[in-house]
């Protein structure tokens, strides 16, 4: 038989949607994968995945209703154990022949091969290709085992579709249909206490109620939305719903525009199988509350998408994915606005409630929620935010007494009911109560802010205030936790110190503080009895995430490795020195420098104790020796003056004229000279050389 397109379904009861995207296209490609593994797809096979709230499935194409018989080289056993003197079989060939299917017959094709320094005896036999049938059976099996499932159920089997032997079943959600089809055929195979066939269904209310039978695997799609309803594929829904909104939008007039949010998309295209969206409208009195509680209650409870106006403020209407189409959505409609309306009423209840209490009285309420058992509670955090504020704000010429008080209200608003209710507000609700309670903007923005990044690509804190909060909110919960050792462990990162170190870095670079890095985690340290001790280990942490981060950018390692390795102290540089390591590598003269600064440091190592970098020039006995030391002379003062204006560049491409001089000496001197005083005068000279070659970066990085 030729081969041909194979469909694969799985009908279950409804999926959990924030994994089913995840579920899709793992089952289509854990099938592909295995599938092809077991040699029945071809090279020009595909794979399209289908996912909806009741199905998982996948289409592939070209695929044998049995893979190729493979070619099998077997070591049997030694030829003076496997025959006779006369070449004759022995009774220990015989057995081992039995064994892996051969005969007698297969003798003849027998060969005698040095293997090491004996000689032994292969077979060369063929390997019978595995049947679709029963190469889909351990694929349908691998396919469900690694499927991603959130939590697994485990649910007894209908006595009409049990297995023998099977009473119950573990899986995502019950499931209640398999449809197996290779071509127009059903392949045998069975899943989940269920046989295969070629019978599936529809959308619960919309389409026929009747199940649908397949023709074959290549009507799947076409039958599911002529007769079912159903839009099978993942993207096309979610792409017909992204259409439906936006045009829901434009027909709503005003400008209108749906909010953008990806997670939400593939959450509701999760939850429909035959999307309509409709055009809803909520009391325009509710606006009243900030829009962030009012968006957040529709996108999280009720999975809506807020429209905004042309100048992005939030207007009273939203958009609807519906599962069901009927001639008349009105009472879609108004059964939509009419469960809206107690979610926004319970929002404007919490602000309003919440405001009846200023920030600055909360703050004792903290004392009484713990932060963490080894580092006490929200109250004493709060004290050490606001010293390690002050101290930063003192260090930054900031508003000392803004930063202060925006640190000490910073997570009063954990104890408000908005943010109980909806955690991701923290801060931004902050910010709206300290404006009620008549603080100054720069201070309610820091109150926000001070959680930001919050993650990749997220702003910076919008002023300098904030940006001070931010840090010492930040460094206060590295350093504690680095303190108790609780530090990240492979992918486990609990406390994200991860993300907390990548935004120091982005802070200090992003806004050129002019703070040394060091100097800044000592600041931090001084709230904490104990933290000193694990400066280095933590220091040692924020440089790594800051060269995987540089290396994300594009930068190779070499360059990296090259400027980290420095540890500038101020982080605000590091793009000017990697620019110039990049400019000095293009330079002709970069490798041999690179190579001779690798040997400096090499010799520079081995030597016992510190090395004296006063040269005495009367101990010279070469003219290399002198060369070098006036081309020094002569390039280091001008390498360190750009240096110290910033100029990072210009001051590695000065040394680029130490090549000749440094070439030459290693060509005419030899520096371990066995006169103490000439080996000494020598590896000073080596130590100045070092000295002005790496002040950039370390240059010997460069060197392969």
């Amino acid at each position: 038989m030729s081969p041909a397109n194979l469909l694969v379904e799985l009908f279950v009861e409804e999926l959990p949607p924030k994994a089913l995207k995840k579920l899709g296209e793992a089952f289509a490609a854990q099938l592909f994968e295995q599938l092809r593994v077991a040699g029945l797809t071809a090279a020009a096979s595909r794979v399209t995945s289908y996912a909806t709230p009741r199905r998982l499935a996948a289409h592939i194409t070209a695929v044998a209703d049995k893979a190729a018989d493979q070619p099998v080289r077997q070591k049997l056993m030694p030829a003076s154990v496997g025959l006779t003197a006369d070449g004759q079989p022995t009774p220990a060939l015989k057995k081992k022949l039995q064994a892996i299917g051969a005969s007698e017959a297969d003798l003849a094709r027998l060969e005698r091969v040095m293997d090491g320094k004996a000689e032994t005896l292969f077979l060369d036999t063929l390997k019978a290709g595995v049947t679709l049938a029963d190469g889909l059976q351990k694929t349908l099996h691998e396919a469900i085992t690694k499927l991603p499932i959130p939590k697994v159920m485990t649910y007894q089997l209908h006595s009409g579709c049990a297995l023998p032997g099977w009473d119950s079943v573990q899986f995502v959600r019950p499931a209640h249909g398999l449809v197996a089809l290779h071509g127009a055929d059903i392949v045998a195979v069975a899943a989940l206490g269920l046989q295969a066939g070629r019978v599936t269904r529809g959308h619960r209310f919309e389409g026929q109620q009747e199940p649908i039978t397949l023709a074959d695997a290549d009507s799947y799609a076409s039958a599911l939305r002529q007769q079912g309803a159903v839009i099978a594929s993942f993207a096309e829904r979610r792409a017909a719903i992204a259409a439906q909104l936006r045009e829901a939008a434009r027909a709503a007039g005003d400008g209108l525009r749906a909010i953008e949010d990806d997670a939400l998309l593939d959450e509701v295209t999760a939850l429909v199988e035959l999307p309509n969206v409709l055009a809803c409208e909520f009391d325009a009195a509710f606006l009243e509350v900030p829009p962030e509680c009012l968006i957040l209650t529709m996108k999280a409870n009720q999975k809506y998408f807020p429209l905004l106006d042309a100048a992005g403020r939030l207007s009273n209407r939203f958009l609807v994915v519906s599962n069901i189409a009927p001639a008349d959505a009105s009472a879609i409609i108004e059964g939509n606005e009419r469960v809206v309306r107690p979610r926004l009423s319970d929002a404007r209840f919490f602000f309003d409630q919440d405001r009846k209490k200023t920030l600055k009285s909360r703050v004792p309420e903290l004392a009484k929620v713990v932060y963490h058992n080894q580092l006490g509670t929200q109250g004493e955090r709060v004290e050490r935010l606001r010293a390690i504020a002050r101290a930063i704000a003192e260090r930054l010429g900031v508003a000392v007494e803004a930063a202060e008080q925006a640190a000490e209200l910073a997570k009063a608003d954990l104890l408000t009911g908005m943010v109980g209710e909806f955690p991701e507000l923290q801060g931004v609700m902050g910010r709206y109560y300290a404006l009620h309670d008549g603080l100054t903007a720069a201070v309610a923005d820091a109150i926000e802010d001070h959680y930001k990044p919050r993650f990749a690509g997220d702003a910076l804190p919008r002023g300098p205030v904030g940006c001070v909060v931010a840090l010492a909110d930040k460094l206060e919960t590295l350093v504690g936790l680095f303190s108790i050792g609780q530090t990240p462990t492979g992918d486990k990162d609990p406390f994200a110190l991860r993300r907390h170190a990548l935004g120091v870095i982005r802070i200090l670079s992003e806004n050129d503080f002019a703070l040394p890095l060091d100097d800044l985690l000592g600041l931090a340290a001084q709230p904490f009895a104990s933290a000193a001790r694990t400066l280095p280990q933590l220091s040692d942490f924020i440089y790594e995430r800051l060269a995987g981060n540089l290396r994300e950018q594009g930068y190779t390692a070499q360059e990296v490795d090259a400027v980290v390795s420095q540890r500038p102290q101020r982080l605000a540089d590091i793009p000017r020195r990697l620019a110039a390591v990049r400019a000095f590598a293009a330079l002709p003269e970069a490798a041999a420098l690179a190579a001779a600064n690798k040997r400096v440091g090499n010799i520079l190592k081995k030597v016992d104790g510190d090395v004296d970098a006063r040269v005495n020039p009367a101990l010279f006995k070469e003219a290399a020796e002198a060369a070098l030391q006036q081309a020094l002379a002569d390039v280091a003062p001008k390498a360190e003056a750009v240096f110290r204006a910033g100029d990072y560049t210009a001051s590695l491409q000065t040394l680029a004229a130490l090549r000749g001089p440094v070439d030459a000496f290693f060509d005419g001197v030899m520096v371990n000279a066995d006169d103490p005083a000439l080996r000494a005068n020598r590896l000073a000279l080596l130590q100045q050389l070092h000295t002005a070659m790496n002040q950039v970066a370390d240059l010997s990085r460069l060197s392969t």
